[in-house]
């Protein structure tokens, strides 16, 4: 049988563990919290993030990297953005040989705004087989084989394939592509939007608003997309589109409920307690606003959620601001 190994013992790494198990994979995943890994062996299942989706007999639990390193040479990194760096260097001093390294964490590397391919790159060589998953994904949805379709973008066209055969099945589709920065720049990019998205709804604003803002938003993705070397067509894909109307329209998103709670006027504190699971676009908003002045792109709303999260703008003002702007041709 294929062996992976899947860092990350949230409900993302979980689906995508139970996932490759499911299709006859030897699958190990991995988490950096000894009590809550030795939880999910006693009970054979992820309760607190999917819980119910009982773990099959292919897939064990660890939380020492070097039982990873010697169990296969495909890692598949799941952790959030701010963890990935420290994680490969972690990984890294117990690699004896050679690994290939996917990763389905949407963000930024923080306080620089790198991709997360340029952090695969330093930590282990630029020569590294990388790929990146994303796409319109639920961890919920994905754990009750509800179908689901993903985009694998890899730097070598064969380890996007080996992933495919490895994660597609019938009620999970894969496509392959070699954009590795579009989808990477639409799967961090979204986060944010879906922030903006959630507010607007908390507001009491419309379906009319929020298809705007998701128009718009796509708009300001392929802005800053497109100048940091990704390709328009990935943008209109699954790991664009599909993945921003997603993460806006449904409150399983993380993202949007913490936007949504802000719109009805509760405080970062109370909303992100609430949620009580990462919440990637907060820390998105700022990398992407800081890219936004380097280049010298026009991205109103990341602008606006950017002061909301990080400069006390009120909600409302963020709107009326955008709703202020001067009147331009769509194109």
């Amino acid at each position: 049988m294929n062996k992976i190994a899947i860092l990350g013992a949230g409900s993302w790494g979980t689906a995508l563990s139970l996932l490759a198990a499911r299709n006859g994979c030897q699958v190990l995943l991995w988490g950096h919290n000894k009590e809550q890994i030795a939880i999910l062996a006693k009970q054979q299942q992820n309760q607190r993030y999917l819980p119910g989706h009982y773990f099959p007999v292919n897939l064990n639990v660890t939380a020492d990297l070097a039982v990873v390193s010697a169990f296969s040479d495909l890692m598949l990194v799941c952790v959030p953005s701010h963890a990935f760096k420290d994680t490969l260097i972690h990984l890294k001093s117990h690699i004896t040989n050679p690994v290939k390294i996917a990763w389905a964490t949407k963000g930024f590397n923080p306080y620089d705004g790198r991709l997360l391919h340029q952090i695969v790159a330093e930590v282990f060589s630029a020569d590294t087989p990388s790929a990146i998953l994303s796409g319109p994904t639920f961890a919920l949805e994905v754990a009750s084989n509800l179908p689901t379709a993903i985009t694998i973008a890899a730097t070598k066209p064969s380890f996007a394939k080996e992933l495919s055969t490895i994660l597609h099945s019938d009620l999970f589709r894969t496509y392959t592509s070699s954009d590795v920065i579009g989808v990477e720049v639409g799967g961090a990019v979204k986060n944010v939007l879906a922030i903006a998205a959630g507010v607007a709804d908390g507001l009491g604003f419309g379906a009319n608003t929020r298809a705007a803002l998701i128009t718009r938003g796509l708009n300001e993705i392929i802005r800053l997309g497109t100048t940091l070397g990704g390709s328009r067509e990935t943008f209109m894909g699954l790991a664009g589109l599909g993945d921003l109307i997603l993460t806006c329209t449904d409150n399983q998103s993380r993202n949007r409920r913490f936007g949504l709670a802000l719109g009805l006027g509760k405080d970062q504190a109370t909303a992100m307690n609430e949620i009580g699971q990462e919440i990637e676009g907060i820390s998105a908003a700022k990398e992407t606003f800081l890219l936004a002045k380097k280049y010298a792109i026009d991205m109103p709303i990341i602008e606006q959620t950017y002061k909301v999260l990080y400069e006390g703008l009120a909600p409302l003002t963020a709107v009326h601001n955008l709703l202020g702007r001067q009147q331009k041709p769509e194109y």
